[in-house]
């Protein structure tokens, strides 16, 4: 009889967690085709202007399109965050194959993030010392959402321009088709979800 009672709760409790697992998977994979979707797939203001821009490194193009928008004066100075130790602006304008010429002086990099957290506490360390209050943010379209909530976080009073950059090895349309950008994806959506949930309880804790 104890036994019976036993095994009727165990059965009752797999079946329940069997049901919060189907639900919290159903709305993960809702959220992941919701947050795909919303991924911008254009640049949408074309001719942004600023007080800076930063370049968050770590994907192809990011410097490319920081520099050409510098070149165009959309802002005074380009600041790119996350560089390796030891290399100097003059070195990276130089790996990246862009002329120094028309831009070293007014490219600062920061050297000490690993991670888009620390893209963020670097960047805002930056911009206190500038005193700047509007930056244009360039990175890939598919790591922009993450960035903006660790940037808005960080800097609350800034206003930020996205401005994304398209790698060619992501697959936007029909994502789902080609495994390395929907693995890319979920990594991302992940990542992306984790850091709403940091800041969210960093907010309850603040205000309790």
């Amino acid at each position: 009889m104890v036994r019976s009672q036993r095994n009727n709760s165990l059965r009752r409790f797999v079946s329940w967690l069997a049901s919060v697992l189907l639900i919290v998977g159903f709305g993960w994979g809702v959220g992941l085709f919701i947050f795909a979707d919303a991924l911008p797939s254009q640049i949408e203001d074309s001719e942004p202007s600023a007080e800076a821009i930063v370049v968050l490194t770590g994907g192809s193009g990011r410097l490319s399109a920081g520099l050409k928008l510098l070149a165009e004066k959309r802002a005074k100075k380009l600041f790119v965050s996350g560089v390796y130790k030891g290399v100097d602006v003059k070195r990276l304008l130089t790996l990246y194959q862009e002329a120094p010429a028309y831009s070293e002086c007014c490219v600062e990099i920061g050297d000490d993030a690993i991670n888009t957290e620390g893209n963020a506490i670097e960047t805002a360390a930056w911009v206190k010392k500038q005193k700047y209050k509007s930056l244009i943010i360039v990175t890939s379209n598919y790591h922009m959402p993450r960035s903006l909530l660790e940037f808005r976080h960080a800097m609350p009073t800034v206003e930020f321009s996205p401005h994304p950059v398209f790698p060619a090895t992501f697959k936007q349309e029909r994502w789902w088709a080609w495994p390395g950008t929907a693995g890319l994806l979920m990594r991302e959506y992940n990542k992306y979800l984790l850091v709403w949930v940091r800041h969210a309880g960093l907010k309850i804790l603040q205000n309790s």
